[in-house]
């Protein structure tokens, strides 16, 4: 069985920081477009497809839920935390944000255009990433977007590494191990952008992007 133990930690974690990390998440996005491109990409391809709702699923304080907003889509956030959520909604009257758990979404199967998790899966524990993918893929509708980015592997050989993160344990992972668990839910690899560890001045990290589509019914 599939256990879930790290989400109080990281819920209090964010809680107790919310206000500082809300301050310069934001700034961090939109200053490099590197941080956005594959974002604007994704919301391009979902109006493109049609539109319909967008779920920014570990949307801290609402900053890429509103880029999002921004550029057309019907975009909504989910966080696990409320602290972080309150600053959402200061930040964005308008905008719906829920409070939640991205491996137990509240949300019907196959109901939603589009999926994204900006550096949300970070805080996922190796064992639990297959199962919180996995329901990032139901509530997907057939040929649905996804965008996960994270702090990636620069061994494609590897799969998980834990690191320091400010606020709460994190790992980042392979892109292809990403991508190889995703297609075990249905979902193939479209694009995927990864920005050399020189462009990271606080860990050296490679940056992971993968655009991804859920295949049809």
């Amino acid at each position: 069985m599939t256990s879930f133990e790290h989400l109080p930690k990281v819920r209090a974690d964010y809680d107790a920081m919310a206000q500082a990390y809300a301050a310069f998440i934001g700034d961090a996005f939109t200053g490099s477009p590197l941080n956005h491109v594959l974002v604007q990409t994704f919301a391009d391809l979902v109006l493109r497809a049609g539109g319909g709702p967008v779920a920014d699923v570990g949307c801290g304080p609402g900053h890429v839920t509103a880029y999002l907003r921004d550029r057309g889509v019907d975009a909504f956030g989910i966080d696990l935390s409320p602290q972080l959520l309150a600053a959402a909604r200061a930040a964005n009257p308008g905008l719906r944000f829920d409070v939640g758990d991205m491996g137990a979404l509240d949300v019907a199967t196959g109901s939603l255009a589009g999926v994204l998790a900006n550096y949300s899966t970070i805080h996922t524990p190796p064992d639990v990433l297959p199962a919180v993918l996995g329901e990032l893929s139901r509530v997907l509708a057939p040929r649905g977007y996804l965008l996960v980015s994270f702090q990636a592997l620069a061994d494609a050989e590897g799969a998980a590494e834990a690191f320091a993160h400010k606020v709460s344990p994190a790992w980042r992972y392979s892109a292809d191990h990403v991508v190889s668990l995703l297609g075990q839910t249905g979902i193939d690899e479209v694009a995927r952008l990864t920005i050399s560890p020189r462009e990271d001045s606080v860990r050296g990290f490679p940056q992971a992007h993968v655009l991804t589509r859920k295949a049809a019914d």
